[in-house]
């Protein structure tokens, strides 16, 4: 099946990835965040596409064929959007792509249990185009709470085909495949449209004719007119660079918007009011054709969900349960991380022998099978024994908490605390992506529709440990503060533990977001819609292959590919020597200073410097300069490796502004590459590794006076 993705983020250079002949016809899947939109999207296409019980999640647009006895499609999953005013990046792709992305049809999928707020943007929709498909979704969980539609009544009500599915059962999808086709056949609807005040469709119909002159007849001229009246900026441009200087610069057109705004300033009718009234009119239509089509309703919160939402939203437990969730995921992870774990890591050294064996039998330079074997492959297999468990146990869990629906209570249990730091709620969502891997939660960053408060998202998302700090963390934190404990103790402590310093991230985050938020990031928080999604029982066989394969080994092997240059710069400052010393000591000395004031050592921070392509070098190229070893070393047990750090002058405070640092110092390479990315600047992405790294040194540097002051 041959597919084309694109996340440039513009119609235009979606339509440049498109590989259409004469004979496809192009249908655009629209519709509200959460109504399962990408879920009908994969059923049709065999697409993978990431669907979640949440909102946000299709940021850019994608594309698959799809082809029926009649007709060869391709199908383009558009992002999901309240509305087409484009007051977000995402609803600008989505209304663009509706308007001037050639689209033969769109789809616009609803959902059954909040049918009148999704057929708002239907009613938009049939603005633009008459070539408009209703698809109502989760007509089963609607069912469950006593909602009955009728699809044949609503079809009379809006004038356009209507095709009830379940998403996840693909012979339902008939009824949607067949309304395409009839579509396509010439069997074009006639959208009743949607309640327009008087004086509004009066000076849109002044305009519509000014449009039709200038650019000849056209069933979206309509829709133009209602838009120029009061047109934005980001319309704006883009009419621009369809139709070049026929719109804005032709007299007719600019005489007939200004008389139309005249005759609504004298009815007492203002930009805002414009726009509030145009708004009003789509949920009035909305509301009405819902409810013709409503046969029966019942509660519109099943007793389950009210049960749940109490304690899991409520005031008291809401907290509470949200740590309880966090506890007992991390202590899954742990436990179950282990052993695969050391499995790993003696597979892997096992490989590194045999890697070994084969250079000396190819006769290659011993120096250069040295950096290879100990250098390049040890690195990798380091991080892949340590990362790959538990992102493996972490990610699926992390997905289930997702499509049950919890993810988004939780943005609404944060959503004050964000507020009151002048951001938006859904940074909580982000925050929640960053303990799996920071790179994900900066990508995931795209959900927020304000710039500001997107940037603030970013720039402070690695100040949550990823997985790949957690097994240093977990070293340290067994070495010097759990003792002897063993078994299950160990590991429900060693979560405790873990779980206090996820919380003294998160409490670092507050602070750098309200910190940015009243210097360089000033403004007020936006206000946003945040939908609580039914809980669902989750696909746990489509969460195991979706969090593996599109999380985990995509983050392995990005993670991967910067660990292997890595492994031979650390094998050349371990073997290259200047005077009689190597480099990785001349550097080691030359930080201790620095790092003794922080209640640390040189070796320490050299080792955070070598371990920036991945956290989880950090603790073997400590132990590597401890020991004066010329590769990264590995550690039979715990007790040696504290016996290690004991020898070289650790103590309880060395851990406590180890961990402190660890959770607070500049992003890995590939987190800082993606924050790159993501921003465009180099500005912001140094900004991103400045901010917590200053934060970590003055943290750490008055705890080590602090207790000085004690001591003495």
């Amino acid at each position: 099946m041959g597919l084309t993705n694109s996340s440039t983020g513009s119609t235009a250079a979606f339509e440049k990835g498109l590989t259409r002949t004469g004979s496809e016809k192009l249908v655009a899947f629209a519709g509200n965040p959460n109504v399962g939109k990408s879920t009908v999207f994969n059923a049709l296409t065999g697409m993978r596409q990431h669907t979640g019980n949440w909102s946000g999640k299709t940021v850019t647009n994608a594309c698959g064929n799809y082809e029926t006895e009649k007709y060869k499609y391709i199908l383009a999953d558009i992002p999901g959007t309240y509305s087409l005013s484009a007051r977000s990046p995402e609803e600008q792709i989505a209304r663009d792509f509706i308007c001037f992305g050639g689209s033969d049809a769109v789809v616009v999928v609803c959902d059954a249990s909040c049918l009148e707020r999704n057929l708002s943007l239907v009613m938009q929709t049939a603005l633009i185009t008459p070539n408009v498909i209703v698809c109502i979704n989760l007509i089963d969980e609607a069912e469950r709470k006593g909602i009955r539609i009728d699809a044949g009544r609503l079809s009379k009500t809006l004038g356009l085909p209507v095709a009830a599915v379940i998403a996840r059962k693909k012979r339902t999808l008939s009824a949607l495949t067949e309304a395409m086709d009839s579509l396509i056949s010439g069997e074009a609807p006639e959208p009743r449209g949607m309640c327009i005040p008087a004086p509004i469709e009066r000076a849109a119909e002044r305009v519509t004719e000014a449009v039709d002159a200038a650019l000849g007849k056209n069933y979206i001229n309509r829709w133009l007119a209602l838009k120029l009246i009061y047109c934005d900026a980001s319309l704006r441009i883009k009419l621009n660079e369809v139709y070049g200087d026929r719109l804005f610069d032709n007299e007719e057109v600019r005489s007939a918007v200004n008389a139309a705004r005249g005759e609504l300033l004298n009815e007492g009718i203002g930009e805002e009011e414009y726009g509030n009234l145009l708004s009003a009119g789509a949920v009035l239509s909305a509301e009405e054709a819902a409810a013709e089509a409503t046969a029966e309703r019942g509660a519109p919160y099943s007793a389950f969900d009210r049960a749940a939402d109490k304690i899991v939203t409520g005031k008291a437990l809401a907290f509470p349960v949200m740590l309880l969730m966090l506890g007992i995921i991390l202590w899954i992870t742990i436990v179950g991380a282990n052993y695969p774990s050391q499995l790993l890591s003696k597979g892997a050294f096992w490989l590194e022998g045999r890697l070994s064996e084969l250079f000396t039998l190819a006769k290659i330079p011993e120096r250069l099978a040295d950096a290879a074997v100990t250098g390049v492959f040890r690195v990798l297999g380091w991080v892949v024994s340590v990362m790959l468990p538990p992102m493996a146990i972490f990610f699926p869990l992390f997905t289930i908490l997702e499509d049950a629906g919890f993810l988004p209570r939780i943005a609404f249990n944060l959503d004050r605390p964000f507020c009151r730091c002048d951001a938006c709620g859904k940074q909580a969502l982000t925050m929640c992506m960053g303990l799996g891997c920071n790179a994900a939660g900066v990508i995931g960053c795209r959900i927020i529709d304000s710039p500001r408060e997107r940037l603030l998202a970013i720039l402070t998302n690695c100040y949550v440990p990823c997985n790949g700090r957690f097994p240093a963390l977990l070293s340290v934190i067994t070495m010097f503060f759990i003792g002897s404990a063993g078994g299950l103790a160990a590991s429900a402590i060693s979560a405790l533990c873990l779980t206090a310093a996820i919380l003294t991230g998160i409490a670092a985050t507050f602070a750098a977001t309200g910190l940015l938020s009243k210097t360089v990031l000033r403004g007020e928080p936006s206000s946003f819609t945040l939908e609580l999604p039914s809980y669902r029982l989750p696909k746990f066989g489509e969460t195991l292959v979706r969090s593996v394969f599109e999380r985990t080994l995509f983050v392995l092997g990005r993670a991967a590919l910067v660990a292997a240059p890595a492994g031979l710069i650390i094998w050349l400052a371990a073997n290259v020597t200047v005077h009689g010393s190597t480099v990785l000591d001349i550097c080691s000395s030359f930080l201790d200073p620095v790092g003794r004031l922080m209640g640390l050592d040189g070796v320490i921070l050299i080792a955070f410097i070598l371990g920036f392509p991945a956290n989880e070098i950090v603790i073997p190229i400590t132990v590597m300069a401890y020991t004066a070893q010329s590769g990264l070393v590995g550690i039979e047990n715990i007790e040696q490796l504290k016996s290690v750090f004991i020898s070289n002058g650790w103590t309880p405070l060395t851990a406590v502004c180890f961990i402190i640092f660890l959770l607070m110092h500049w992003p890995c390479s590939t987190t800082l590459l993606t924050i790159k990315k993501e921003t465009g600047s180099l500005k912001y992405t140094a900004l991103s590794a400045l901010l917590p790294t200053v934060s970590g040194f003055v943290i750490c540097v008055l705890i080590n006076l602090f207790a000085d002051l004690i001591a003495g």
